[in-house]
């Protein structure tokens, strides 16, 4: 099911004359109102520590529950992107992140109760100073270090996670 075939009715006007225009709209044959379904915005953060090993997270709720990810979520409206990862990172691992550098980006699907949400996934290489606060929380059932050399992209449960990673993995040199 398409995305769109969810919102049945005009959110303008409430007429159910509320049609598909192309593959990302619906226009509103009553009162002209146009809907374009865009991305959620959403952030990854990449923590290496002074190992060369990657923070990783064990998911606590669907999707994808029990497998390996990355702290991040979706960005709050008002926030900026690297706002958004700063905050994800606190919350999911009690970690103050002092510097947020952006990467690179991927779309990517996210089904959440059988909804497919389209997002950009914008990926952070995050620097922490202090890891003493270290401690799964939120999203989060565990954490752990693991070697950049040792990461298993098929073990990370989200496809754009996987995609990131082995992006990240091939580039990665100490700097």
């Amino acid at each position: 099911m398409h995305p769109l075939d969810k919102f049945r009715y005009c959110p303008a006007c409430g007429s159910k004359h509320f049609e598909i225009q192309d593959e990302k709209s619906k226009k509103c044959e009553n009162c002209g109102f146009e809907y374009y379904l865009n991305p959620s915005a959403a952030n990854v953060a990449l923590i290496v520590n002074d190992k060369d090993e990657l923070l990783v997270a064990t998911r606590k709720k669907e999707p994808a529950k029990g497998t390996l990810d990355l702290p991040g979520g979706f960005a709050d409206i008002g926030e900026t992107a690297e706002e958004g990862v700063v905050r994800e990172v606190k919350e999911e691992t009690g970690l103050t992140v002092t510097e947020a550098r952006y990467v690179f980006s991927l779309p990517n699907v996210y089904v959440y109760s059988g909804f497919e949400v389209k997002t950009l996934d914008s990926f952070f290489l995050c620097q922490v100073e202090d890891f003493s606060t270290l401690h799964a929380s939120d999203d989060a059932a565990a954490l752990q270090w693991i070697p950049i050399t040792d990461i298993h992209t098929e073990l990370f449960g989200l496809r754009s996670v996987r995609h990131g990673l082995y992006r990240f993995v091939e580039s990665y040199k100490k700097p």
